[in-house]
């Protein structure tokens, strides 16, 4: 059997975590295969909202397996006031939760590093969410950091103490003081609570469940435009946000893909720092933004937001060899009479293009845009893919001529039940 592979196509934030949950009932494991706490997925159904940063998204379905692969980045701190919460709300997560023991672990002195390197940069930073990930993924490539099955090692104190110690020496490189405080007793508290879960050989998991014909649906974080190879670098994430990152992050080859879900939202957003072609930085903008509580999941900032980008959308295609597309957040567009659509840049040259180049750099593009009639029907309302409007279907058209991957599916609510399945034809 197949893995299925659900991503982002643009900046993260395109509201992955309700389509993991729409799709998990005809899954057996879901499995997420990269990023860290950076990543905040959201779920909403039965009235009550739910915000996960490292569990999977099935996590709600008891009878799902539920995998943290190897290419995650995990703290056990927030990970463990993670399990709380679900186990407050009746989910007893620990009985189909499996940590992959190759998963890195990201220390109280990571953040401390990810602090100071950012302030280092000044004007020049990078828009990181300070949990962490960047130093901790820099400890993996650098093939010194610790992971989850070291926990279980008679000398993982003394590992501990002996990575803290590069860190201390790196942070007082940058005129500051390692200061952990109570964070250091919260993390081995929680590495003790680690301890007493599912830890697992995971990438066997995976390949045994496989050939047994399971289905697994691998679960990305962020977004392509995020991946630090083929991202606005050097303004990404410091994962593979791409579907070859779901390989490498599971431990499954590639011959093992199958579908691959595509989630867009119907405008664009972004945090952070960074090239973004389509920001609006008028009162449209800022509509956008309050129509659709554009504030992160994780840290609670403002989103940047604009129109939707179809070069970059193409691109994230391309790259990703995207099946089926699912489109978030159609309801947010609802009050405006028209609808803006960029379908090319144009480049300091004078150029037309619908490739992304290979610098984004703000005021190096142009949009080009095509303008699209408004439907002015609040879709909050529609329960079937028959009752939307004509307007709707024609915009939904339009993307799928240029974009040449069927639409399958049109979020029009933030609620689980708010979710449209259609026919779509492959233009």
């Amino acid at each position: 059997m197949a893995v299925d592979i659900l991503i982002g196509l643009q900046w993260g934030d395109e509201g992955k975590g309700k389509i993991v949950d729409v799709l998990a009932p005809t899954y057996d494991i879901v499995a997420r295969f990269q990023g860290g706490p950076n990543a905040g997925h959201t779920l909403e159904f039965e009235g009550t909202k739910h915000v996960l940063h490292q569990i999977p998204s099935g996590i709600f379905h008891p009878d799902i397996k539920n995998i943290i692969g190897n290419g995650v980045v995990l703290d056990p701190i927030v990970f463990r006031t993670e399990m709380q919460k679900l186990q407050d709300r009746g989910v007893d997560a620990a009985n189909n939760l499996f940590i992959s023991k190759k998963a890195s672990l990201i220390l109280p002195s990571h953040k401390v590093l990810d602090r100071v390197s950012e302030e280092a940069l000044g004007s020049g930073k990078i828009g990181s969410t300070l949990k962490g990930i960047g130093p901790t993924y820099q400890d993996k490539i650098g093939r010194v950091g610790l992971r989850v099955g070291d926990i279980l090692a008679d000398d993982f104190q003394d590992r501990y103490n002996k990575l803290v110690e590069r860190h201390r020496k790196t942070v007082e490189f940058y005129g500051q003081t390692l200061e952990l405080g109570e964070q250091e007793q919260q993390f081995f508290d929680a590495v003790a609570y680690l301890r007493t879960l599912q830890l697992a050989d995971t990438e066997y998991m995976l390949n045994e469940a496989i050939q047994s014909g399971k289905k697994i649906l691998a679960e990305g974080a962020q977004g392509a435009l995020l991946d630090v190879d083929f991202g606005t670098y050097p303004f990404v994430t410091s994962s593979s946000t791409v579907v070859a990152g779901a390989c490498t992050g599971l431990g499954v080859a590639p011959r093992h893909i199958g579908e691959v879900y595509g989630i867009f939202k119907a405008y664009c957003t972004r945090v952070g720092s960074g090239p973004f072609p389509t920001e609006l930085l008028d009162e449209v903008g800022e509509e956008i933004r309050q129509a659709g509580r554009e504030f992160g999941s994780t840290t609670g900032r403002p989103r940047r937001c604009g129109w939707v980008d179809l070069p970059s959308l193409k691109y994230s295609i391309m790259l990703n060899g995207v099946t089926q597309l699912n489109m978030m957040k159609a309801d947010v567009l609802t009050e405006f009479d028209t609808i803006q659509v960029c379908t090319h840049y144009k480049l300091p040259s004078g150029e037309i293009t619908d490739k992304v180049p290979h610098s984004m750099e703000q005021g190096e593009l142009e949009p080009v845009y095509e303008s699209l009639p408004g439907w002015k029907v609040d879709l909050n309302k529609i329960e079937s893919v028959d009752e939307l409007p004509g307007a709707f279907n024609d915009y939904l058209s339009f993307l799928e001529k240029h974009l040449q991957v069927p639409i399958t599916i049109v979020s029009v609510g933030p609620d689980r039940k708010s979710t449209l399945k259609r026919e779509a034809v492959s233009a």
